[in-house]
């Protein structure tokens, strides 16, 4: 049970005295780091030696953070109160869990006798672990003693078959909690590589099955743990995703400090076990003030957090690999040695890894030959003996430039293994063998993306797009440059300017190495330079519009390259993460690829789709609803569009597309919509009010304006910029705002009021933006009418 507060014996809630107590004893200290810790540590257990009266039988047991002394400012209290079957032990333990809550503290408790909790232990492996960092706090030492005595010597007895279904349970967690050294806010404690697995890797070393706890597995645990002391100290209360907007406070708290020329004074990145701790007695208020002194330098904190949860991650895939070798036993053949299996040349699959052949070690290494062993390890999905990688990392040679046929033949394949490619790529990079590939990696690793869509650091966004590319090798002419495109699209990124252009040269000079000829070295160029054109074009244009098609055409230029831009998008945006793709936005991706084939294999533009005939039949006003668009017809009048528009927000629907026309004196407006907030309207409601707006009912309007109007957004200033050669019979107005809901009724209002006719709109979200375009019928030349159209739709955002 877990709670902040509780009423006490009495029925009353805990008062001022006890709150002091734990200001007092359990310390608001501020300290980060060990020492830090150790007195916390201390402080509590002084603190319910007092709570727990003297008697034979009973023991108060600390487990988790306090039982192995390392209590975080705002972390929870784990206690056992155990006993040797004494009477009254409910109201004794009652005696200790009131104080608790009574302070305010959060508590998991329970009340066993020593048979009880090894039965537990027996059935839970999580209580097995748990009892590993089991310490007496107070009373009966010998009790204390039999029950941390016979729980290690349990596990150590049963550790090896109790894995498999803790291993089970790591990895639905992992499932749940994602990678911490590629997640932009990982969960320190519970993600892959955070303080939990050091756990795991601290029981496995208790079992002797393998030495999980190295030196730097203890040393990137410490800075895990500090990092976590700085969070909760920065938020002022127990919580381990390390967020974006705490980063710079955390980061200054550890002494990663950003100097106020931006640039970064991060010693303690040179020197990783330096003691940068603040002072156990300092006050909250001291550790913000001095985190304001300087900016924090986030990003730094950020791969140095990606660094130590990869150190972690890579021990326990030993550990458990060791473990899992353990328990099945060595395959061995006739004359006794472990089998060995040949999986590639010079590689060999041996006791479940990959090695060298002997061959190959006796020989003059080939320099292609961690390509050519991570390109199995690839395919076989079968690990890297930790061995093995040490040696290559230590004798294989750098490939010259260009690359050998070998060299280059092994990286494709490496990328386009599918799921095999992620476990084998952060193998070899976590042995240096990356940087011998690309250089250009260091850069990149653990590189944070500042964007809500991305959910990825940029290294495994890369490699992730690499990964989702291979599923498409199959719809492309040349698979091989879809994989290496998809590996480099993103190079440029982290440096000065637009990322896919200054990227180019980058991802050009790499191609370049790597030994493809000059005509498929400019075509990678082209898709780290056109990677973003469909979807934006898709999105924020008209593509009944043949400006808009030719556009893209000449930009392109092939259906090869066409096709494998198609794919390079639907990887990047699979490896983006969800908010960055869409049923909507594939379908408009798919019909602008369809469209722009068409002109590029027959060199004639495609004929704009034709109106619903349902629109153009019937008394008026028409109106149609589907799941995801919404079709009205209606006498031609202006400011029909923003009428559709405001009441589409009053029923929370919004707009993604929307077209507007007018065929034989009727107006027509066509939208795509979906659900702000994923319960779609009730059809018959919608339908009513749509038919009353477009009618003129003026209470229908009067509700839109005053729903609209409340739901205006406060963020930065809004901007509109004006693109005149983007339409044939149209100028186009950009419209880049916070997202609000309706926001396009408000534009759409000052527009029509403003004298300009909508012929279509193009609605982009990206993350809390937007990006809006208008297709305003006529040219616009005059410069202060421009100019007072801007300052209108300004006005209404």
């Amino acid at each position: 049970m877990t709670s902040s507060t509780r009423k006490n014996a009495s029925g009353h809630t805990g008062n001022g005295a006890a709150a002091l107590l734990v200001d007092e004893v359990v310390g608001v200290d501020g300290g980060i780091g060990a020492t830090a810790r150790a007195a916390r540590a201390d402080a509590y257990d002084r603190w319910l030696r007092g709570l727990l009266p003297q008697r034979p039988g009973v023991a108060l047991i600390a487990v988790g953070g306090l039982g192995r002394r390392q209590c975080a400012p705002h972390g929870d209290l784990d206690l056992v109160l155990l006993h040797a079957g004494v009477p009254g032990v409910d109201e004794l333990a009652a005696s200790v869990w009131y104080p608790v809550w009574d302070a305010g503290l959060r508590l998991d408790h329970s009340v066993r006798t020593v048979a009880e909790a090894l039965s537990v232990a027996q059935d839970d492996v999580k209580v097995a672990l748990g009892l590993l960092d089991a310490r007496l706090v107070a009373g009966d030492a010998a009790l204390a003693d039999t029950l941390v005595r016979t729980a290690a010597d349990h596990w150590r007895r049963t550790a090896v078959r109790q894995l498999p279904a803790l291993r089970e349970i790591t990895a639905a967690r992992w499932a749940a909690h994602g990678e911490l050294a590629f997640l932009l806010e990982g969960d320190l404690k519970e993600a892959a590589g955070g303080l939990r697995d050091v756990g795991i890797l601290r029981a496995i070393a208790t079992a002797g099955i393998t030495d999980a706890l190295r030196p730097a597995v203890r040393a990137a645990h410490l800075r895990l743990l500090d990092t976590r002391d700085a969070l909760h100290r920065q938020a002022g209360r127990r919580v381990d995703r390390l967020v974006a907007q705490e980063r710079d406070g955390v980061a200054a708290l550890l002494g990663l400090r950003q100097s106020p020329a931006g640039g970064s004074d991060t010693p303690a990145l040179l020197s990783p076990h330096a003691p940068r701790l603040l002072s156990p007695g300092a006050s909250d208020a001291a550790l913000r003030a001095g985190a304001a002194e300087s900016i924090g330098d986030g990003d730094t904190l950020l791969r140095r957090v990606a660094g130590d949860a990869r150190t972690v991650s890579h021990a326990l895939d030993d550990a458990f690999r060791a473990a899992d070798r353990l328990r099945s036993g060595r395959r061995r053949g006739g004359d006794g040695r472990p089998l060995r299996r040949p999986v590639a040349r010079d590689v060999v699959e041996h006791d479940g890894e990959l090695v060298l052949a002997r061959t190959a070690i006796g020989a003059r290494p080939d320099p292609s030959l961690s390509l050519r062993v991570a390109a199995a390890a690839a395919v076989t999905r079968l690990p890297i003996a930790r061995a093995t990688c040490e040696w290559l990392a230590a004798y294989c040679p750098p490939l010259p430039a260009p690359w050998p046929a070998e060299a280059r033949a092994a990286l494709v394949t490496l990328l386009g293994a599918g799921p095999g490619l992620v476990p084998a790529w952060e193998t070899c990079d976590r042995y240096g063998l990356i940087e011998g590939w690309l250089p250009e990696w260091t850069r990149l690793r653990s590189l944070p993306q500042h964007n809500p869509v991305h959910r990825f650091t940029l290294d495994r966004h890369l490699v992730q797009t690499a990964y989702e590319a291979s599923r498409h090798t199959r719809e492309v002419d040349r698979p091989d440059l879809l994989l290496l495109g998809a590996l480099l699209h993103d190079v440029g990124k982290g440096l000065p300017g637009d990322h896919s252009t200054v990227g180019v040269p980058l991802a050009e000079a790499v191609a370049a190495r790597i030994g493809l000829p000059a005509p498929e070295v400019a075509l990678i160029g082209t898709l780290v330079r056109l990677h973003l054109l469909l979807p934006d074009v898709a999105t924020r244009r008209d593509l009944a519009d043949p400006v808009t098609i030719a556009g893209v055409a000449e930009r392109v230029g092939d259906p090869t390259t066409l096709d494998l831009l198609h794919a390079l998008v639907r990887a990047d945006a699979a490896a983006t993460g969800p908010a960055a793709w869409s049923d909507w936005k594939g379908r408009l991706v798919a019909e602008l690829v369809t469209r722009v084939r068409t002109a590029l294999d027959t060199g004639a533009l495609p004929a704009p789709p034709a109106p619903d005939p349902a629109l153009l039949a019937g008394p008026l006003p028409v109106v149609h609803l589907t799941a995801d668009r919404v079709a009205v017809a209606a006498a031609d009048r202006r400011g029909l569009l923003a009428t559709v528009a405001g009441c589409l927000a009053l029923h929370r629907l919004e707009v993604l597309s929307a077209d507007a026309s007018t065929v034989d004196g009727r107006a027509l407006v066509e939208c795509r919509v979906q659900p702000r907030y994923g319960l779609a309207p009730d059809p018959i409601a919608l339908g009513a009010d749509l038919r009353r707006a477009v009618n003129g009912d003026v209470s229908v309007t009067q509700r839109l304006r005053g729903r609209a109007l409340a739901a205006r957004s406060e963020g930065a200033a809004p901007r509109v910029v004006w693109h005149r050669e983007a339409a044939t019979d149209a100028v186009l107005l950009e419209l880049r705002a916070a997202d609000a809901a309706g926001l396009l009724y408000r534009v759409t209002c000052a527009l029509d009021e403003a004298g300009a006719q909508v012929r279509a709109a193009r609605i982009s979200t990206l993350g809390g933006d937007v990006v809006d375009a208008f297709y305003l019928v006529g040219g616009w030349p005059d410069d202060a009418a421009r100019a007072r159209l801007e300052a209108a739709v300004l006005a209404a955002v």
